[in-house]
């Protein structure tokens, strides 16, 4: 055998109804980094518990690497370098709302270049805010309950109509939805209007007048998108694009 060869040991769940996702990517993460994996399988909950007895731990899998227990598959990504140490990790990401945006766009050059053979007109960027408000609602609407409650942290017409809320992301949707037709622009117009300038106006009042640092629902109640640029920019450009279309 070469003796550059790196070895790992992995214990993970394989049973008959369960397959332990972890298990499964921390293979794959040693694999890709040049591993040969002598992969254990446990294969029932006895033999499971009996494995967490043994080795003093909690939980499954555990890859062992020359002999040393390096943990789980959070230890081993950090062990890899394909994460960071929980120290070092960042409560805020703006993740989901890149994704989002870029889907939008990406949707709106699709449908435009299906229509116009273009990439970019007036029309695309109609759509593309369209798209946004669409994807943006569904993300709140996942839990209505936790958004609705994300957002009274901030919003000034929630603070003082809690319904809003949960009111808010069923009109969002409807406006974008109007707005990707180019139908009834006579009511989406003004839901997106009214909308845009309540969220700009009390983004504005929250993070640049009373400094505080909060959490955006623009993405849903559980998000880590933290209240700023971003959730401003989402409000104006609906503000605008209402303002556009009448």
């Amino acid at each position: 055998m070469s003796s550059h060869t790196k070895n790992a040991v992995l214990y993970r769940m394989v049973m008959e109804k369960h397959i332990c996702p972890f298990g499964l990517k921390s293979k794959d993460l040693l694999e890709r980094h040049g591993y040969q994996v002598e992969d254990h399988w446990l294969t029932s909950r006895e033999q499971t518990d009996a494995f967490q007895a043994e080795h003093q731990v909690e939980t499954t899998p555990q890859t062992f690497i020359e002999g040393e227990r390096i943990g789980g598959f959070d230890e081993l990504a950090v062990l890899l370098g394909e994460k960071k140490p929980e120290a070092e990790q960042s409560d805020t990401s703006y993740q989901p709302v890149i994704a989002i945006f870029a889907i939008a766009a990406l949707l709106a050059m699709a449908v435009g270049w299906y229509h116009f053979h273009e990439l970019l007109n007036v029309r695309i960027f109609q759509w593309f805010i369209a798209f946004a408000m669409c994807l943006l609602a569904v993300q709140k609407l996942q839990d209505l309950e936790s958004f609705s409650t994300m957002f009274l942290n901030y919003d000034l017409l929630a603070q003082r109509w809690v319904r809003y809320g949960k009111i808010y992301p069923f009109a969002e949707a409807l406006a974008g939805i109007l707005m990707v037709a180019g139908a009834m622009l006579w009511l989406a117009a003004p839901v997106a209007i009214a909308i845009g300038a309540i969220g700009s106006a009390s983004v504005i009042k929250a993070v640049y007048i009373d400094k505080r640092e909060l959490k955006c629902a623009c993405v849903g109640g559980n998000s880590d998108v933290p209240l700023g640029f971003i959730s401003l920019t989402e409000n104006l450009m609906m503000l605008i694009m209402g303002m556009w279309m009448l």
